[in-house]
């Protein structure tokens, strides 16, 4: 087996959107865990401003990236359609607010060469990606610059896919897991818990695996080490925490007894996420699989939720464990993660 590049048991998976801030990855190196920063969604000057950030407090810490599907930049007659026909689905919520929708957006692949080569030429200990995987260019560059690779997969056909490219680690995410599915090959059966799905991975591949997915607590934790992984990646523990840039309506949602369940959807970005179940998810059961292009028509109608306070309109990310999310620092939760 490869050497355990995570050196830590707990990983606080990067979460995009501002949720993963310096101040969070700061803490979780602090408390005794590993942070990632998540590219997704901000431009390269952005990410840069944030490596810096980090970098001066000097701390371990890792950068996702978010691998484009490059097909979906060039959509067909029919899938400009589709997205046409959602538009006119959400029209409601956007009267609701009075916002105007977007035309569907379907160039944008989140500066993905920019952030490669602000990566190659300031190279980072860790970068993990996540939607795909990066050419072998990409990863013999990186490796070469002296950053180890990761990628994540949620099945042990994807694992065989990354071991076969030549990356350093794996994240193995399960379907429980809160937030984007990072699945990119068809769907297979998908054992019922995160730690069986870690000893498929590992019977798989010999590579390090952090495991994702529904992990809340210390027996969470030593579940997925005994099956194997060397590492846990926790989202949905840090999501209340006073370092999270999580949006105030979405941690107080998580500690609401109004919600009671989540769901995988489509809805808010055409990507499958698992989030709480709130209106929207249920208004929109049949959203299209177009990611970014969905993400973008939505924006203005999240912002708006958002602005007016209104967590049923709002993507409300949560693994299915999040009603033991706790609020307060991200020592506190850590430690009490550690034991």
């Amino acid at each position: 087996m490869a050497e355990d590049i995570f050196g830590v048991r707990i990983v606080a998976a990067p979460m995009a959107g501002g949720t993963s801030t310096p101040a969070l990855v700061t803490a979780v190196h602090a408390a005794g865990g590993l942070g990632f920063l998540a590219a997704g969604y901000k431009g390269v000057a952005a990410m840069q401003a944030e490596i810096r950030t980090v970098r001066e407090s000097g701390v371990r810490f890792g950068v996702n990236v978010f691998v484009p599907d490059l097909a979906r930049l060039a959509a067909s007659a029919a899938a400009r359609e589709v997205l046409e026909e959602y538009r006119l689905e959400l029209s409601a919520d956007a009267l609701r607010y009075g916002v105007e929708l977007p035309p569907p957006r379907l160039d944008d692949d989140d500066e993905w060469q920019g952030k490669i080569d602000a990566l190659l030429a300031d190279p980072v200990e860790l970068v993990s990606f996540t939607f795909g995987l990066p050419g072998p260019d990409i990863v013999r560059a990186l490796q070469r610059g002296g950053s180890a690779v990761l990628a994540t997969v949620t099945s042990a056909a994807e694992a065989r896919r990354a071991d076969d490219l030549g990356v350093d680690a794996l994240v193995v995410q399960h379907g429980c897991a809160g937030g984007h599915s990072a699945a990119f090959l068809p769907g297979s059966a998908v054992p019922a818990t995160t730690a069986e799905l870690i000893a498929a991975v590992r019977s798989a591949v010999m590579l390090p695996l952090a495991a994702a997915g529904g992990i809340m607590d210390t027996a969470g934790v030593d579940r997925v080490l005994a099956a194997g992984a060397q590492a846990a990646q926790l989202g949905t523990a840090f999501l209340r925490t006073n370092e999270s840039g999580a949006r105030q309506l979405h941690k107080d949602a998580l500690a609401s007894p109004h919600f009671t369940r989540t769901a995988l959807t489509r809805a808010f970005t055409g990507r499958s996420a698992r989030a709480l179940v709130n209106e929207f998810v249920r208004d929109h059961p049949d959203a299209p699989d177009a990611y970014p292009a969905v993400h973008h028509l939505t924006a203005p109608l999240r912002a708006a939720a958002a602005a007016a306070g209104d967590p049923e309109r709002l993507n409300l990310w949560a693994g299915t464990g999040w009603q033991q999310a706790r609020a307060g620092s991200v020592a506190k939760v850590l430690a009490g993660l550690l034991g």
